[in-house]
């Protein structure tokens, strides 16, 4: 096992009280490279993800991949004694992350203000639904709302069908991303500041979501267009769709530049497409992509999805087999770049789960573990690195405080 002491982020201590999925990301994404993250629970409860599908003898397989690289203790913040032992580890941190509800940890009297007070260069991960202002701050956050309110739902499905949600909470995962970032700017800050305060960093699940749209924005600003679905033939490339081949596979395939189209061309055997007026350009393409569709999918249609996918690397055209996780376990490109890792779970042994992201060159991170049983770490934390003798800690656990 790679000794986590050796991987870039050593030495970053983060203290995770969030729940569920986009913040516990935030952290799990320093994890990965070092950064010593201790997950909070509550004793005699829990994450709520580990209640989410899917379980393999009662246990949460999805928790156990955005928790891992973790040491899970227990601690009830919003009894007196659980908040003074807070304040009392925390200036051995350098960051907190938490995701309740705008204004409930001002509630429990751990306002920022407060933490800050103990720590004054604390990191505050802040993650909410809609932020911590506005008139909406106060409403519980889901990813399918997010992305539902960010417009990200609107633009995706077929044109004459109800807008259509991806099969992933894709706004958990993009905020998480977003949440890392903010604390590596903010360690950033600290480092080449290092009178300035601590950071409060304020992370959204809509506002993450809607960055992703990039220029919708200044479409509707500059052009007052609304985009609406098209389905997977791409609104602003062409062509650009998902094919069928014969044998019953999806490939999805690119060639809005214009060498590409022209090669696509000739490679289907229509080199007349490439004089058309109708494909004569890539805005020409997109208006007529319902025509440009009809030549290629007949061409997909009438072979299989190996001679496609070849034919297509020999033309230099850019496409891909859509992949369901069983094709990836069987790609050579991704055993090529062990995308895929095991690490030793303690009630499964070895599970596996996606590598580190990014892939550092000369200081790369790695999946040590995965998310720990809840409060497996508790005892040699409160009475180790939080000094408590073992009599106190087991009042305290008698209590329930941790």
């Amino acid at each position: 096992m790679t000794d986590a002491s050796t991987l870039p982020l050593a030495g970053l201590r983060i203290l995770d009280l969030s729940t569920m999925i986009a913040a516990p990301v935030a952290s799990t994404f320093l994890a990965d490279f070092g950064a010593e993250v201790y997950k909070v629970e509550l004793p005699g409860g829990g994450d709520g993800m580990r209640d989410l599908a899917p379980h393999k003898d009662g246990e949460p397989l999805w928790w156990k991949v955005t928790n891992r690289n973790k040491k899970a203790i227990t601690l009830d913040v919003r009894t007196p004694e659980g908040r003074d032992l807070l304040l009392r580890i925390l200036p051995k941190f350098d960051v907190l992350v938490e995701n309740f509800r705008p204004g409930t940890l001002e509630r429990y009297g751990l306002d920022c203000e407060t933490l800050q007070s103990v720590n004054p260069t604390l990191i505050i991960l802040r993650v909410s639904g809609y932020g911590q202002t506005g008139p909406l701050a106060q409403q519980p956050g889901f990813a399918r709302i997010a992305e539902a309110y960010s417009g990200l739902t609107y633009i995706c499905g077929e044109p004459d069908t109800a807008p259509m949600h991806l099969g992933y909470p894709i706004a958990d995962a993009v905020t998480g991303q977003f949440g890392a970032i903010g604390i590596l700017i903010a360690c950033y800050r600290k480092l080449t500041h290092p009178d300035a305060p601590g950071e409060i960093v304020d992370v959204s699940l809509v506002e993450s979501t809607f960055r992703l749209l990039e220029f919708l924005p200044i479409e509707y600003d500059q052009l007052g267009e609304v985009r609406e679905r098209s389905g997977n033939r791409s609104q602003y490339a062409g062509p650009s769709n998902v094919y069928r081949s014969r044998d019953g596979h999806w490939i999805s395939m690119s060639a809005s530049a214009q060498r590409v189209f022209e090669r696509l061309a000739e490679m289907i055997g229509r080199p007349d497409l490439i004089i058309d007026d109708r494909f004569a350009t890539n805005a020409a393409r997109v208006r007529n992509a319902e025509t440009l569709d009809t030549y290629i999918s007949a061409w997909f249609a009438d072979r299989d999805a190996s001679d496609i996918l070849e034919t297509l690397a020999r033309s230099h055209v850019s496409g891909g087999k859509v992949n369901s996780i069983a094709d990836i376990f069987e790609s050579e490109q991704m055993r090529a770049r062990e995308a895929i890792v095991y690490a030793e779970d303690e009630a499964l042994g070895p599970v596996a789960m996606s590598n580190v992201v990014p892939r550092m060159v000369r200081a790369p991170g790695a999946v040590r573990t995965s998310g720990p049983s809840r409060g497996r770490h508790s005892e040699e934390f409160w009475t180790g690195f939080a000094g408590l003798n073992p009599a106190h800690f087991e009042e305290l656990r008698q209590k329930q405080v941790i």
